[in-house]
């Protein structure tokens, strides 16, 4: 497990960012690297260190040469924990109703409680920022995600879809805690659903797909995105992605709070579960799970069945579908389709430029390729170097072992 390597996208961030206050830790270039052929090298740019007044300096005495004092710095730099964010008795609160889709935070969960801090910076008062999740979770990052409090709503009745036992709980939340803001992702997912719901329960007004906001004025965006509409910034507010910066400086306590009342209601809408589709029939732009198809993809009988096997949907680069293996409208990137599934696996792509900008809202992206110095696999939250031909058939007879024994557990 030692020979493998493994990337750090918040160390990568940091060093791209001249601003932040660990970016001198994490820029610093390695002194030694090991090359593709295995042997080591030395960087010659990584000689010395800078000294107080600015200027470069070279120590060869060995004591702190600047291998040592890389050395050092990373391990600071590791070390470095996060300083904690408190808000003893908070004067009000926001709201962030999160979707946790799959049980975990997504990015625009992230986006949203970092609005939420966003409008509390610079207001009267000390605020906090109350998160609600419904179901059980099975996320451990609300601390660094910006949570104050953590109102957790278990129960069978929160099972599959009960969008009004959901609002009923938030209307008992509005009695207990009056928020200054409720915020909830404009999403698919149910955030929009959940917040136009309370919305008229409450009898509020909501900005809807808000992108720049503040505590005075909201832009919308409008007309399907062609256009910006900017209003005063209401009480319930409806998040587009990406309409503010998540939380990564700060830990937060994440202390739990509890309703002094869970109310139990009937519920007119009946969930009957969800139903089997061919995920293929599922389109690009909408599938959670892709399963795309590069130049090094030479069985393609059996990349077929391993997004059978998986139950992805399947996609493709540009050069697999000029070559005939894959219809055009399988095409992911700039001049395909832009995905944005939680997980996507590339498989024999190298990672051109329109097939990057394409991918680039996927949540996480697994490549499969035999070249490690690859641009997908650069991007890649998670790195496969190998034939893809034993890697794919290695993975067909993992799903099918794991459906069995989940088939014989069931029974």
């Amino acid at each position: 497990m030692s020979d493998i390597i493994r990337r750090d996208p918040r160390a990568e961030w940091i060093a791209r960012n001249r601003l932040h206050p660990l970016h001198a830790e994490m820029a610093a270039p390695a002194a030694e690297t090991r090359g593709p052929s295995g042997l080591i090298r030395k960087n010659p740019h990584a000689v010395g260190f800078i000294g107080p007044n600015g200027i470069k300096r070279i120590d060869r005495s060995g004591g702190s040469g600047a291998a040592v004092g890389i050395r050092r710095g990373a391990r600071s730099a590791q070390q470095v924990e996060l300083p904690l964010h408190t808000v003893e008795n908070p004067d009000y609160y926001v709201v962030a109703v999160l979707d946790m889709v799959g049980g975990r935070l997504t990015s625009h969960d992230k986006d949203v409680l970092g609005q939420a801090h966003k409008l509390i910076r610079g207001g009267d008062g000390s605020g906090a920022v109350l998160a609600v999740v419904f179901g059980e979770h099975k996320e451990e990052a609300f601390d660094k995600a910006g949570v104050d409090r953590l109102l957790h709503l278990t129960g069978s009745e929160f099972d599959g879809y009960c969008p009004e036992q959901k609002v009923a709980c938030l209307a008992e939340v509005e009695k207990q805690y009056q928020p200054r803001y409720w915020l909830f992702p404009d999403s698919i997912n149910g955030g929009n659903e959940l917040g136009c719901r309370l919305a008229a329960r409450l009898g509020e007004r909501p900005a809807t797909q808000a992108w720049q906001v503040d505590r005075d004025t909201s832009v919308c965006r409008g007309g399907g995105g062609l256009s910006d509409i900017t209003r005063d910034t209401p009480r319930l507010l409806l998040l587009a992605e990406e309409c503010a910066d998540p939380i990564d400086e700060t830990r937060h306590q994440v202390l739990a709070l509890e309703l002094d009342r869970k109310p139990r209601i009937i519920n007119r809408l009946q969930d009957c579960g969800q139903v089997a589709v061919d995920p293929n029939s599922v389109s690009l732009a909408e599938a959670e799970f892709i399963l795309s198809a590069g130049n090094g993809i030479h069985d393609w009988d059996q990349f077929h069945q391993a997004a059978e096997a998986l139950g992805a949907t399947e996609g493709a680069s540009r050069v697999a579908v000029d070559d005939g293996f894959m219809p055009r409208f399988r095409q992911v990137g700039a001049t395909g389709t832009w995905v944005t599934a939680r997980v996507y696996v590339a498989v024999g792509i190298s990672g051109a430029v329109q097939h990057m900008q394409g991918i680039g809202q996927c949540d996480k992206v697994v490549a499969i390729n035999t070249d490690a110095g690859c641009d997908m696999v650069k991007r890649a939250d998670l790195s496969i170097i190998g034939d893809s031909q034993k890697v794919l058939a290695q993975l067909i007879e993992l799903a099918r072992d794991y459906r069995e024994g989940g088939a014989e557990n069931a029974a």
